[in-house]
């Protein structure tokens, strides 16, 4: 699966949404409604996912969909 399919499946089991419900450009807080406790679950899922740990409050920079991936992208060994 493609790190933007784990990703989706994260946001699926975190947020009970849609692939097709996420905007991948857009703001996370407008678009889906995340709060800061939604992000760490978010961040958490991830590192189970993906096997990546995220830093912390490296998803709190993050704006939207497409970001997160690029930070997961970025890491050594993806």
């Amino acid at each position: 699966m493609s790190i933007e399919g784990k990703v989706q499946a994260v946001f699926r089991q975190v947020l009970d949404v849609e692939p097709n419900e996420i905007k991948p450009d857009e703001p996370l807080g407008g678009s889906l409604g995340v709060d800061s406790t939604e992000l760490v679950e978010i961040s958490v899922g991830i590192k189970k996912e993906c096997g990546v740990p995220l830093g912390d409050g490296e998803l709190k920079k993050t704006h939207s969909f497409n970001d997160i991936v690029e930070i997961i992208k970025s890491k050594p060994g993806v």
